[in-house]
């Protein structure tokens, strides 16, 4: 598959590829180089939740938490 490298620089990665490779807009790629190709690494972004997933530290167990967010109690 060929693509042309527009006047600012921009390609349009054929339809086929995008498709198989799971390419959809507000994808982000890496660009790299190596040995003369250029190569493009869908970037891998952190998942939020496991960004903050165990940050919060407690006196009390998660029901009683629940319950007085609930106002159950």
């Amino acid at each position: 598959m060929k693509a042309k490298v527009a006047e600012r620089g921009q390609i349009t990665i054929p339809k086929p590829l995008r498709e198989r490779l799971g390419i959809k807009p507000g994808t982000v790629l890496d660009f790299a180089e190596s040995e003369g190709r250029l190569i493009a690494v869908k970037a891998v972004s952190a998942d939020p939740v496991n960004q903050v997933y165990g940050c919060l530290r407690l006196d009390r167990s998660t029901d009683e938490v629940m319950q007085e967010l609930r106002g159950d109690g």
